[in-house]
């Protein structure tokens, strides 16, 4: 493969808003310059590899992501809290404990019913469906061979982005989980997001009672 497609598939990743897959990619080279240009889907991966690998010799900050069965950049892990520290977007997008315990169960048991998922969580889990089915994460999948054939519900492409997977499979396990809620970092970012809720809240009940309105019914 020619040289130069190295840097247009390096263009198109870095161009995307959205992960993008090897066929995509190989559709826009093909769309500009002819069906007979030899470019192919490994061609693609192959060029990831090369890139990462020139990125790493270099000590670059980024690398090209696996997500959501495309490609994307994302900076190294250990630069996250830096630019966390400065990302609004996600803190305001951020998931309630309660949708990010429901968005859990059905990461990892699904297809689900909101039946079951109710059961395992012993509440009412109407709003907290709705809400994640808004946001994208989750889709109706089916219906299930039982009584009543209630509805199916498992995650989104969406669902891996905002979370940073390639596929569901790279979820960690129960063992990893353990390590990770008693990692100093993990504490201590936990620390963090519980103050900022707390600031968040009293930020918005002083704006309510500055502009006299009551909500406490």
């Amino acid at each position: 493969m020619e040289k130069i497609y190295k840097s247009v598939i390096e263009s198109l990743i870095f161009a995307s808003d959205e992960p993008i897959g090897a066929s995509e990619i190989v559709r826009a080279i093909k769309e500009i310059d002819g069906d007979d240009i030899d470019v192919t889907n490994k061609d693609v991966e192959e060029t990831v590899d090369y890139l990462n690998n020139c990125y790493e010799e270099n000590d670059r900050a980024f690398r090209i992501l696996r997500i959501a069965n495309g490609f994307t950049f994302g900076t190294k892990p250990e630069y996250a809290k830096y630019i966390g520290y400065l990302s609004s977007e996600k803190s305001r997008r951020r998931l309630s404990q309660a949708a990010l315990e429901t968005l859990a169960i059905i990461a990892y048991k699904q297809p689900i019913t909101k039946p079951e998922i109710e059961t395992i969580r012993g509440v009412n889990s109407d709003y907290i469906i709705n809400s994640l089915l808004e946001k994208n994460l989750i889709a109706i999948k089916g219906r299930a061979e039982t009584i009543g054939r209630p509805l199916l519900y498992g995650t989104t492409d969406e669902f891996l982005m905002y979370f940073g997977l390639n596929k569901i499979a790279d979820l960690p396990k129960p063992r990893e989980i353990e390590e990770i809620m008693t990692d100093s970092d993990f504490i201590e970012q936990k620390r963090k997001i519980m103050m900022n809720e707390i600031e968040e809240e009293l930020e918005d009940n002083t704006s309510t009672e500055e502009n006299g309105f009551d909500t406490s019914e």
